[in-house]
């Protein structure tokens, strides 16, 4: 790598992490009802009526915690504190455990039930305030949920997590994270995410039975949902692991290349192999990668389609996906896709008019896609935020 590069690179990336978060403290935060707005589009319009989502609060949380572990900038912190509370006074169910999946703009709670999606976010954004701040209640609340959902979604004939459950842990007819999944017992998104909260959790809390948890889905993700001669995610399963898509999602391969590694360290389990597999998984959503940088969306096996959008969560993985890939074998070329993602994402991807990112670009001209969130329920800081906070620690 050419250092003068590396430090231009190093440099705008900071600055961008700088401008992301000062988006979000000066546009965001409901100083009316508390927490932070449900719903802003692309041109900074809040829309005040908007239900609030726990995914949106939960990765708030997560992004101005470990912001403010790194950098001690106090306006992180508020931001990490007004998270916090909303989630505790708001989301948490106070009668059975975890957290509501939705709430009104006042925070009175609207859709109950437990998705197993949004509980993992709120360990992972709860341990991660533990780290910065040190409360103990957060861990606590964290471990709690943990154990939660090892006691009514984990499946002990099977292994892996059922998708969802109702607001006391009963069965669910629709188990569907969103309207564009399958209803279905399992998924890959929730056990990557699920493994991704486990291993920040047991970076704090060295629980054997923590331990065993992430084994257990290191070896779901090894025998079930990485293919083993592509590379690449199956998407959706049956209870019993029969997969149900063909779909790809290049910006899951490339996520989950490195929080699988990831999580491999954390628990000294299978290291080496899930290194290489970080290698293979990021060769593999390299196939999704367009001439002028960008990351495709997915691309659907059974019509031959690819589906040319670029949104800006893929980017954003990209950027780590692949810096780890360099990392792990010194191939310049995965140091290239990295530096072309970034001038993709300067150039298409930031809006240089209102701020943050758009939700994604398509065409050939790469305009931005129509009627999207700047905030949403799943539009939030965590995907950029975390990439360039992780890009930051790599290069630096």
């Amino acid at each position: 790598m050419d250092e003068t590069t590396v430090a231009t690179f190093k440099a705008e990336v900071r600055e961008e992490l700088d401008q992301l978060l000062y988006w979000w403290v000066n546009n965001t935060q409901d100083r009316e009802f508390g927490g932070f707005y449900g719903k802003i589009d692309q041109e900074n319009k809040v829309y005040h009526s908007a239900p609030k989502g726990l995914v949106l609060h939960a990765r708030i949380l997560y992004t101005f915690s470990s912001a403010y572990q790194t950098y001690k900038n106090l306006e992180h912190l508020v931001m990490a504190e007004r998270a916090y509370d909303f989630l505790l006074h708001h989301f948490y169910d106070p009668v059975n455990g975890g957290f509501y999946w939705s709430v009104d703009e006042k925070g009175a709670a609207l859709d109950r039930k437990k998705q197993v999606y949004g509980q993992a976010f709120v360990i992972y954004g709860l341990t991660a305030y533990y780290k910065a701040v040190g409360d103990d209640e957060a861990l606590q609340l964290a471990i709690g949920t943990y154990q939660l959902l090892e006691k009514h979604s984990f499946d002990k004939d099977y292994f892996g997590y059922i998708e969802a459950l109702s607001s006391d842990w009963g069965e669910l007819a629709d188990l569907r994270l969103s309207e564009k999944d399958l209803n279905e017992k399992k998924s890959m998104n929730t056990h990557l995410h699920v493994i991704e909260a486990y291993a920040l959790l047991y970076t704090v809390w060295h629980n054997g039975g923590l331990k065993t948890a992430i084994h257990n889905l290191l070896n779901n993700f090894e025998q079930h949902i990485i293919d083993p001669a592509t590379h690449h995610l199956h998407l959706f399963f049956t209870a019993d692991w029969e997969t149900r898509s063909s779909d790809l999602s290049f910006g899951h391969d490339i996520e989950a290349a490195w929080l699988l590694q990831e999580a491999a360290e954390v628990v000294r389990h299978d290291v080496q192999k899930f290194r290489i597999n970080a290698v293979h998984m990021a060769e593999a959503a390299g196939r999704g990668i367009a001439p002028h940088g960008g990351l495709a969306y997915e691309f659907n096996l059974a019509q031959g389609h690819l589906v040319e959008e670029y949104h800006w969560w893929p980017q954003a993985e990209a950027l780590v996906g692949f810096l780890n890939a360099y990392q792990q074998t010194g191939n310049q070329k995965f140091f290239d896709l990295v530096l072309n993602c970034w001038s993709f994402i300067k150039q298409y991807l930031k809006d240089h008019k209102h701020g943050e990112w758009f939700w994604g670009v398509q065409g050939k001209v790469l305009a931005p896609m129509p009627n999207e969130d700047k905030v949403g329920f799943w539009k939030c800081p965590y995907h950029n935020g975390r990439a360039l906070l992780e890009v930051l620690k790599r290069v630096g």
